[in-house]
C-alpha cells in the first residue's frame, strides 16, 4: 500500500525539460520524437513534462508545435509563446518560470544536442546530489573557423570571468530546482547564462559530448549576438576592462611626465629632441584612440547600468497552450 506522502511523490513531475524555439520548424517533430523514445519511455514510471518556449519565430514554429502536441494528444507538452523575440537566455527563463520539475534541463531545438544524454545528466543528479550538471562540448562538427573564434571566446571568459568555464562553452545543462530559484530571483537585463550557473557555486558536474553537426536549417545565432554575448559575460562578471583602464592611464601619466621632463633637459641644453608634425599627430592619436576606447568600456558598464534599473521584464508572455 502507497502512503500518501508516496503519493504525493508520484504525482509531481521529475523532469522539465525546456527547448527555447526560434525559427526550428523542420526540426521539432523529430526532436520530440527523439526525446519521447530515449527519455520519456526510459523512463516511463516518472512524470516528465517538455516545454517549448517559442521566442517569437516569424516562420511556422508555433503552428508546428500546436499540431504536435495534437498528435501525441498528451499533457506532457506545454508550449508557450512570447510576444517577439527576447533572444534565447530569456526564453530559457520563461521556461524556467513556468516548469514545475524537480530537475529542469534545457536543450537546443536543432537536434544538436543529443536527447539520450539527459538519462546520465538526472542520474548524477539524483544519485551523487549534483544540483548542476553541464554537458560540455569536447568536441563539434563546425567549420574550423567557429571552432577557433568560440574557444578563444570562452578563452578569454575563463581568464576573466570564471575559471571553471570549459574551453568548449556548453549550453546544454541540468539544474535543480534550488538552482533554478537562485537564478531567477537574481535577474539581469543583460543575462549571460553559462555565468549565471557558475556563478551560483553549486556542486557541479561536468559530461563531455560530441556536438551533432546541423542538419537541417541555419543558426539564428549571428556574429553581432555572439560578441554581444562575449562581451555581457566579461563586463557583467569581471571587473578587469576597469582595472585595465586604470592602469593604463598610469601608463600615459607617467609617459607624459617623462617627457615633459626630457624637453625641458633639452630646452635648457638648447636643443629640441624631435621636430616636425609627425610625432604630434602620432602621440595625439594613439592617446585619442585610447581615449575613446576607455569611453567606450566606461559607456558600456553605465549602459548595463542603466538598463538593469529600468527593470523592464526580460520577456513578455503572449500566451501558454497547457
Amino acid at each position: 500500500m502507497i502512503k500518501s506522502s508516496e503519493k504525493d511523490n508520484l504525482s509531481n513531475i521529475y523532469l522539465s525539460i525546456v527547448i527555447p524555439v526560434y525559427q526550428n520548424e523542420d526540426t521539432l517533430g523529430d526532436l520530440y520524437k527523439e526525446i519521447q523514445e530515449t527519455v520519456i519511455n526510459q523512463n516511463s514510471e516518472r512524470k516528465i513534462e517538455v516545454i517549448f518556449v517559442d521566442d517569437g519565430s516569424t516562420d511556422n514554429s508555433l503552428e508546428t508545435l500546436c499540431k504536435l502536441k495534437q498528435q501525441f494528444n498528451n499533457d506532457r507538452i506545454k508550449i508557450i509563446a512570447l510576444t517577439r523575440n527576447f533572444g534565447q537566455v530569456p526564453a530559457i527563463h520563461a521556461g524556467y518560470e513556468l516548469s514545475e520539475g524537480e530537475y529542469i534541463v534545457n536543450i537546443s531545438a536543432d537536434l544538436q544536442d543529443p536527447p539520450e544524454l539527459i538519462n546520465e545528466m538526472t542520474q548524477f543528479s539524483s544519485r551523487d546530489d549534483y544540483e548542476v550538471v553541464i554537458c560540455t562540448r569536447d568536441s563539434r562538427d563546425d567549420p574550423l573557423i567557429t571552432i577557433f573564434f568560440s574557444r578563444l571566446a570562452y578563452w578569454m571568459m575563463k581568464k576573466l570571468s570564471f575559471k571553471e568555464m570549459p574551453l568548449g562553452g556548453f549550453d546544454y545543462v541540468l539544474i535543480s530546482k534550488n538552482v533554478m530559484n537562485t537564478i531567477l530571483s537574481n535577474p539581469e537585463a543583460n543575462p549571460f547564462f553559462q555565468g549565471q550557473i557558475l556563478w551560483t557555486g553549486f556542486k557541479t558536474k561536468f559530461i563531455p559530448y560530441q556536438r551533432r553537426n546541423r542538419q537541417i536549417g541555419e543558426s539564428q545565432y549571428t556574429f553581432s549576438r555572439k560578441l554581444k554575448y562575449l562581451i555581457d559575460g566579461i563586463l557583467g562578471y569581471s571587473y578587469t576592462p576597469i582595472r585595465l583602464i586604470s592602469i593604463l592611464g598610469l601608463i600615459f601619466s607617467f609617459s607624459g611626465f617623462l617627457y615633459a621632463i626630457i624637453i625641458i633637459i633639452n630646452w635648457f641644453l638648447g636643443d629640441a629632441p624631435f621636430q616636425g608634425w609627425s610625432p604630434l599627430m602620432l602621440i595625439i592619436l594613439l592617446s585619442s584612440g585610447f581615449q575613446m576606447l576607455m569611453i567606450g568600456i566606461i559607456g558600456e558598464y553605465i549602459w548595463r547600468t542603466l538598463d538593469q534599473v529600468r527593470n523592464r521584464p526580460p520577456y513578455l508572455i503572449h500566451k501558454i497552450i497547457e
